[in-house]
């Protein structure tokens, strides 16, 4: 049997319409897991670690060893030192002797700054017990020890003269306190929420553009530390390197613990929606996160750093500083 030369034709079935490009299915949307903020929440998880009693014990043993090891061998040093040149080993003497005094000046600048920080916490507390019990005579005092502590603050004395000439007119302690927190506390809020507003951006800038590893956990945990230590310095409570890493971990401990930071995408749909975010980049989504999540902490920063609790309906809504720090941002990226 010979093959067919030729085109060979195939009955269609005409009943049957041939398929179109509109039949076909609609191609699944690349689902990815949602946005959570993994550098904040890293942070946020070693910052709240509770530290052992053990471990506690063996970094004070191995801190007084080391200290003892290196104490006795410089006392060796300069002794055998003047033993073989008497004014060689008195120069090195006074170069220990000044290093030594430059120590004992960061110990007692840490002091202080645990003191300051010490202090605000029990106007903080004072103020809340006072606001509890609604009394006036301990709200008075309250008051008092606000204006000491912000008596040598050029920026706060046009305040510090109104609440001093309307503080009499006050016969109840929630409205004694509510009006030292508009005069005194208002215009250092401002200025805090600025720097809560601009760690959310950076955070948030950082983590969209830096594809290192761990670079945005760095960035982000730098960036926290200082925008706490700002707010702090901003309330009059000036922190050292230990009272910035404190302050950091009781913010951050407290988060961890109300389940703040296990939120991201809800604080930005004010600004994006959630049909935009999820549209966005995986990596911008993640910025943006970090940075509502930074947000969040400064915000918490300014709760624990004020030595005033908030008056009702004052305290900075966490939407609005996101809304001010990101939405500029999310402009000139999401269009």
């Amino acid at each position: 049997m010979s093959t067919p030369k030729g085109p060979v034709l195939f009955d269609l079935d005409e009943t049957a319409p041939a398929p179109t490009p509109a039949d076909a299915p609609p191609v699944p949307d690349m689902i990815e897991p949602a946005t959570q903020g993994q550098a904040m929440t890293t942070i946020a998880a070693l910052a709240a670690r509770p530290v052992s009693r053990l471990a506690r014990w063996f970094w004070t043993l191995l801190l007084a060893l080391v200290t003892t090891i290196a104490s006795v061998a410089a006392w060796n040093f300069v002794t055998s030192l003047v033993s073989q040149n008497l004014y060689l080993g008195y120069a090195v003497a006074a170069l220990f002797a000044l290093f030594i005094s430059v120590v004992l000046m960061i110990v007692i600048k840490e002091l202080s700054a645990f003191a300051r920080l010490g202090r605000i916490d029990r106007i903080q507390h004072d103020a809340e017990t006072a606001l509890a019990g609604e009394d006036l005579k301990a709200a008075r005092a309250v008051v008092k020890d606000l204006t000491d502590l912000y008596k040598h603050r050029d920026d706060t004395r046009w305040g510090r003269d109104r609440l001093q000439d309307r503080q009499a007119d006050m016969f109840d302690a929630s409205a004694l306190i509510a009006l030292a927190n508009h005069e005194v506390l208002t215009p250092l809020d401002k200025a805090a929420q600025r720097e809560v507003e601009a760690a959310a951006r950076q955070v948030a800038t950082v983590t969209a553009l830096v594809p290192l590893a761990l670079a945005d956990v760095v960035a982000a945990l730098g960036s926290n530390i200082r925008m706490i230590r700002r707010i702090a310095e901003i309330y009059g409570g000036r922190s050292g390197t230990l009272g910035s890493w404190r302050l950091t971990r009781a913010v951050l401990s407290h988060l961890v613990a109300t389940g703040a930071v296990a939120v991201g995408d809800d604080l930005l749909e004010p600004i994006l929606g959630g049909s935009i975010l999820s549209k966005l980049s995986r990596r911008f989504g993640e910025g943006l996160v970090n940075g509502a999540l930074t947000a969040r902490v400064g915000v918490a920063a300014m709760e624990v750093c004020r030595p005033l609790p908030f008056s009702k309906g004052k305290r900075p809504s966490v939407r609005s500083v996101i809304k001010a720090a990101l939405s500029g941002l999310v402009s000139s990226k999401a269009s």
